[in-house]
């Protein structure tokens, strides 16, 4: 098999192209021919090293892939066929890759109605948000959602769930285009932060009141001004640190608002429960048949530009999603 490979934590640039051998499957796993793999931000973190978990030296990136299945192990427990085509979601890596060995259990089916270029980069988005927004952030119809980092590859699929979901949504993103863009999947109201204070616009867009939930995958700066503009009882969804700096919870301004702190780690509980995490993947790609969703790939490239795939990510210019093509 071919894959991208990191030796030693770095830049992107430490990623290098392999000849490996095909690793033996073992109970209920499958194999799976790779056809596209979508990139994330956590890939950046897991070449660098500082990733929450760190896989040992060497490994190979990638969270999530679309490809169609090659082999089947001893004992499969769920219904998959030779050459179907399916997506799979990757705790620790892998997906850089011609090809994935994976339990059974990490593997959903895909309709014929997505490709696989964009279906490589639906299980980690659509996936995180949907979880987060229902399962831990009990997001209601006519609440108010405030999204950072809106134009991003999760945060974009957050204003277009919540929005779906009944909330009005507030999108905060860097510069007009982007917000824009956040307008077109449903954002009520957008703050171009490169220009506009978060907690000020928020304020005045809630007459006061502040956000219901905040969905924030960026930390620092934007945290703490979200959390000044808050409603009672508001939950902050701690997605992530794109914004490079982790941000110290006031534990005062959490006390009188009653205000929720919840962490969201969507890969995590995937790996404790995959079939439970499934089912939010596949609510998602059920509302993808319906027409409900339209996932934005913004760039691709194939899998021995890796790095510069990556390097793109953390430039900021492509809203959506970028994707590897093996």
């Amino acid at each position: 098999m071919k894959a991208m490979i990191c030796r030693n934590w770095g830049a992107p640039e430490a990623l290098t192209l392999a000849e490996l051998p095909s690793r033996p499957l073992g109970q209920n796993e499958v194999r799976i021919r790779v056809h596209a793999a979508g990139i994330n931000f956590a890939d950046t973190l897991q070449v660098a090293g500082n990733y929450q978990v760190k896989p040992p030296l060497p490994f190979i990136p990638g969270l999530e892939v679309s490809g169609e299945i090659s082999e089947i192990g001893p004992g499969l427990t769920r219904p998959y066929a030779l050459g179907q085509r399916v997506i799979a979601f990757l705790r620790f890596g892998g997906g850089y890759a011609d090809e994935v060995a994976v339990s059974a259990n990490c593997v959903l089916p895909i309709h014929d109605g997505i490709d696989n270029i964009t279906a490589a980069g639906f299980p980690a988005v659509y996936g995180t948000s949907f979880y987060a927004l229902t399962h831990r952030g009990k997001l209601q119809p006519g609440e108010t959602l405030l999204v950072l980092g809106a134009a991003g590859g999760v945060g974009l699929t957050a204003v277009e769930i919540g929005k779906l979901l009944g909330a009005r949504v507030i999108a905060a993103a860097g510069g007009a285009e982007k917000c824009a863009l956040t307008r077109d999947y449903g954002a009520d109201h957008t703050i171009d932060y490169t220009r506009e204070s978060i907690r000020d616009r928020v304020r005045e867009i809630t007459g006061g009141k502040g956000a219901d939930v905040v969905y924030d995958p960026v930390g620092g700066d934007a945290f703490d001004q979200a959390i000044r503009a808050v409603n009672w009882e508001a939950r902050m969804l701690v997605i992530g640190f794109a914004g490079g700096r982790i941000q110290q919870v006031p534990a005062n301004l959490v006390l009188v608002k009653n205000i929720a702190v919840t962490g969201v780690v969507f890969g995590a509980q995937n790996e404790r429960d995959p079939v439970f995490g499934g089912t939010f993947i596949a609510e998602m790609l059920r509302w993808h048949a319906a027409g409900k969703l339209r996932p934005r790939i913004s760039k691709t490239f194939p899998l021995t530009e890796a790095p510069a795939a990556l390097n793109a990510l953390l430039s900021r210019k492509y809203p959506g999603k970028i994707v590897l093509t093996v």
